[in-house]
This record gives structure tokens, C-alpha cells and sequence, in this order.
């Protein structure tokens, strides 16, 4: 996925901006840059590094005193190298995205057959930001690129524009990624996660709208399109990806973790002992389902944070299988002779479920539950980028469907339809396949109200096969 952060202030944004993107690490695990513009010198500053081996702090903080001038973003990735520096009619400008084009091999053919050419490659690949800011040059002003952009993409695309003059921040025209805006005293700053504001003074001002796109100078956020009236804003935000501080549309992460297990704490009869959270996204399902099931919480696994972060993830498979077990340590004293109950995001592949629930056991569990905050994962996403999953037969649900119905895209719709024989048949796959003593999805029903907005706002598309490009 990714996030990104931008400032303009009076006085130099280096701190904000710095801390500012640093507050969305837990978005991505790739790579991260920052520019400033230096009004005085009339040039724009950047550097980008790669973070799979180490952290967004290590990387830049011995750069901060270079990046002089008022305004600045920064992106952190799960994509290509940004930010992109550009000089065009449009005047000088850098840009970041939070982006997946769906479509960016036909979007490429069409502007190489106009006579534009490609200068930032990665891995041999187009950089789908520079790709954007070709677009966007295409318009005779910001606005109508950015239009441009929101007519041709077929996937996802929000960004930050940082101009000699002020940041443009632009929502993806369903706004599946979240544009949250600040102000303090001097300075006003757009962000994927609305937890980089309370440290850094900010005060919530707005969130941007779907396709809207506002001009941000250090006293004002002027709307220079008005917001377009659909929305399906990914709904793993709150599932997975959302720090647990962090508001989307109005809607706190950690408060929509809690409401979703405190709901199937109240209708579950499972007699257990205990109830515990698997670090970190899964914590606060766990606490509203112990609450909801009248059932105390433990400790019965932690995480190891000094050295794994969420944000740190290795590039090769065997080794990501690796640091995900390594990452959380049961804790036997807690476990041993316990009908212990486990909440997690989602089930993926479940390679990382294989081993949680063996070492469970191994370390003395008499039974082991598990509850998952969402419905079964039945489509890729074709969105986000939310799994780097790159097809759909990588989803343990459609190997188990294959199975089942010997093609693994027969009968989808029943499978993802709480109830059905079909989708139990699936569930009870799963639970024997990791030796679980019991398994259960939250529905989509429960997802959805406890998030609170319509479903018709909110992108359930993994879980259900809703598509709206």
C-alpha cells in the first residue's frame, strides 16, 4: 500500500515533515523519500532510500539539516522510487502517490505512442509515479492532469504535488486510500494517517473528499475541485493496515477493532478461559470480544518489537516466513492447560497461522480458537496491492475451494456468502487444515456496521467480489 505526508508552513518544515512521514511507516515496507523546496535557493531537495533492510528513521535523520525550505512531502512505499522531481509547462514540480495502476502497461503504449518518453525505471519496470506526472502534464493546469488521471486509471491513485508555490493534495475519484488534513499555528499538512497530527500539533481539520483536489499554503486549504459523490474507501483500513489512533472518514480504527469483537463476543457460545490478541492489528478485536464475552484477556503472546517492527518485512519469501514467526513469542505460563482464544486480522495464506497455532499447542494450550475480524478472503485485490499476493490461487481460500470443487473459481459468490453450506464447508476446511479446535469469520454484516458507513461506501471487493472502477 503505502502512505505519504505533506507540510507547508511559515518556518522550516524539516521536523514535521520528517516525523510526520515517519508516522506512516506501518504502511509500507519498501522504500521512502522526501523533498523540500527551498524558496531562498529556488531548488528542490531529495533523497530516497531503500528500507527493506532497516527503518525510515536510520535512513534520513542524518539528512534532515539538507532539507531546507517551508514546504515539503514525503512518501513511504510499497512501489517504486519516489518522490519524482518534474519540469514541465505545468512549472517545477515533485510528486508522491499512493497508487496501483491496474492498467499501466496500456496507459504506457499510449504515451510513448504520442512521442513522451520514460526516464525513471525500476527493475527494468515504468515507475508508476512518473507515469502519473506524465499524465498530469497532459492538462493545461494541475487540476485538469489531475483530472486526467482520475479518466484514465483504472485501479487507485491519491498524491501529493509540491509545487515552487504550495502542496496539492489529490484523492484517489473513489478515495479508496484515506487524504487527512491538519492545521496548527503557521502551517497546515495532509496526511494518509491522521496519528502523525496529535505529536506534531496538528489538529484534525478534514478529511478530503473522493477526487477532491485542495491547494494547502501555510495559512490555508483552498478546495480547487469539489469532491465527486462516490466513495469505497478500503475497508481493511480498519481490519489490518490503520494504526489503532488513526480516524478514516470520521472512523476510529481501534474503536471499529473493538466494536467488531465485542459483536462476535456476544453471540459466540464457546466456553474458553481466556482471550488474546495476535500482535498488533488483531489486539483490539480481542479486547472487544473478551468484553463482549464476559471473558478476561491475557498476554498469552507478544510481540518482539526492538528488532521486528511491522514495518519490517525481508524481501525473500523464506525469509519473511522466518521473521513472522519470530516476531511473536508465546508465553507458556499463560497458556498451559488453557481453552485459549486467539483474534487476528485475516487469514492470507496461512503460513503464518501454520506455525502460530503449532508452537500454541507445543506450548501447552489444552485448546486453541481462533476468531478472524473479517469474512474469508475470496478475490485478490485488484486495488491496493493490500496482499503481495500476485494472483488469486496464492489465497488459501481458492486453493481449499480448488479442492473442493475441483476449479477454483467455481461457486465464488457461495462461498463468500455467510451461511451457506458452501462457506462452512470452507471454514471447517481451514479449522481442520491447522488443527484449530474452533474457527469463525466476523460476517460481512458485522465488518461493515461496525465500521459505521454505508456498505455502498466501502470497498469489500476481497471478500465478496464487489468491483467498482
Amino acid at each position: 500500500m503505502g502512505g505519504f505526508f505533506g507540510v507547508a508552513a511559515k518556518q522550516a518544515c524539516r521536523t514535521d515533515l520528517f516525523y510526520g512521514v515517519d508516522y506512516n511507516s506501518h504502511l509500507g515496507t519498501r522504500r521512502a523519500g522526501l523533498v523540500t523546496y527551498d524558496d531562498v535557493d529556488q531548488r528542490f531537495c531529495r533523497s530516497i532510500h531503500s528500507l527493506e533492510s532497516t527503518y525510515f528513521r536510520t535512513k534520513f535523520e542524518a539528512e534532515l539539516p539538507k532539507f531546507k525550505g517551508n514546504t515539503g512531502i514525503g512518501v513511504i512505499s510499497d512501489t517504486d522510487p519516489q518522490p519524482i522531481i518534474i519540469n514541465s509547462h505545468l512549472g517545477k514540480f515533485a510528486i508522491v502517490t499512493v497508487a496501483r495502476i491496474c492498467n499501466i502497461d496500456e496507459l504506457e503504449r499510449e504515451l510513448i505512442d504520442q512521442g513522451v518518453h520514460f526516464g525513471e525505471l525500476s527493475q527494468g519496470r515504468t515507475n508508476q509515479t512518473e507515469l502519473i506526472a506524465l499524465l498530469i502534464n497532459q492538462g493545461k493546469t494541475f487540476v485538469d492532469g489531475i483530472r486526467i488521471v482520475h479518466e484514465k486509471v483504472k485501479g487507485s491513485c491519491s498524491l501529493l504535488i509540491l509545487t515552487e508555490n504550495s502542496i496539492i493534495a489529490a484523492r484517489d475519484k473513489l478515495g479508496r486510500t484515506p487524504i487527512i488534513l491538519g492545521r496548527k499555528d503557521g502551517a497546515m499538512a495532509a496526511t494518509s494517517e491522521s496519528t502523525a497530527f496529535p505529536n506534531l500539533d496538528f489538529e484534525y481539520l478534514r478529511d478530503v473528499g473522493p477526487g477532491e483536489i485542495v491547494e494547502l499554503k501555510h495559512d490555508a486549504a483552498t478546495t480547487l475541485s469539489a469532491p465527486l459523490p462516490d466513495m469505497q474507501i478500503c475497508s481493511f483500513l480498519w481490519v489490518y493496515y490503520g494504526f489503532p489512533t488513526s480516524c478514516y472518514e470520521g472512523r476510529n480504527v481501534e474503536e471499529t477493532r473493538f466494536a467488531s469483537g465485542e459483536a462476535m463476543g456476544r453471540t459466540d457460545k464457546t466456553d474458553v478461559d481466556c482471550a488474546c490478541g495476535i500482535p498488533d492489528s488483531g489486539v483490539g478485536m480481542a479486547l472487544g470480544y473478551a468484553a463482549g464475552h464476559n471473558a478476561p484477556y491475557h498476554r498469552c503472546i507478544s510481540k518482539y518489537t526492538p528488532t521486528w517492527p511491522r514495518s519490517f518485512t525481508p524481501s525473500d519469501q523464506s525469509m519473511r516466513s522466518l521473521v513472522a514467526k519470530m516476531k511473536l513469542v508465546p508465553n507458556r505460563a499463560m497458556l498451559a492447560g488453557k481453552r485459549a482464544l486467539f483474534c487476528d486480522d485475516s487469514i492470507v495464506r496461512g503460513t503464518q497461522l501454520n506455525d502460530n497455532v503449532s508452537e500454541l499447542f507445543r506450548c501447552g494450550a489444552k485448546e486453541v480458537h481462533m476468531r478472524i475480524a473479517c469474512p474469508p478472503l475470496i478475490y485478490g485485490c485488484r486495488y491496493l496491492n493490500f496482499t503481495s499476493s500476485k494472483s488469486d490461487m496464492e489465497l488459501l481460500t481458492r486453493r481449499i475451494i480448488e479442492e473442493l470443487e475441483g476449479d477454483p473459481e467455481k461457486n465464488l459468490d457461495l462461498y463468500a456468502t455467510t451461511g451457506s453450506p458452501q462457506y462452512e464447508a470452507l471454514v471447517e476446511k481451514i479449522r481442520e487444515r491447522f488443527g484449530l479446535t474452533s474457527l469463525k469469520f466476523n460476517p460481512i454484516e458485522t465488518l461493515v456496521e461496525s465500521i459505521g458507513l454505508p456498505k455502498c461506501r466501502i470497498c469489500t471487493h476481497c471478500f465478496d467480489g464487489s468491483s467498482h472502477f
